[in-house]
């Protein structure tokens, strides 16, 4: 039986460059690339939104109560509370901040910010 050390190789999306790690490949952009779109993305959020409600999402995210449900352009959101969960999307929430439609919820800004990160 012959084993086959094959690596596959991925391009960044951003520069070209191949990539080998596997976080990498599965984030698309190399460590730096990731780094430079991440910073691009936040200085988009922060000049749409305001400052504690991107915080807020922030913080939201570092605590996993976001998760992408459709190919990242849906995700389910738990409440400040934890006792519910909401569809947020970079368009629109289902919470009732979101269904008003006035400012953006953090829970929308949450989604914005990971739709942007992929």
């Amino acid at each position: 039986m012959k084993h086959t050390n094959r690596q596959t190789t991925t391009h960044c999306l951003r520069c070209g460059r191949p990539l080998r790690a596997a976080r990498s490949i599965a984030n698309g952009y190399g460590r730096t690339c990731k780094a430079k779109v991440a910073a691009a993305a936040k200085a988009e959020i922060v000049a749409q939104y305001k400052a504690h409600l991107v915080a807020k999402a922030e913080e939201l995210i570092e605590q996993g109560g976001i998760v992408a449900i459709r190919a990242r352009r849906v995700f389910r959101t738990v409440s400040s509370d934890g006792t519910r969960t909401y569809l947020s999307a970079p368009q629109g929430c289902t919470c009732k901040a979101g269904l008003k439609g006035r400012h953006a919820c953090f829970h929308r800004i949450a989604a914005h910010i990971l739709s942007l990160a992929a």
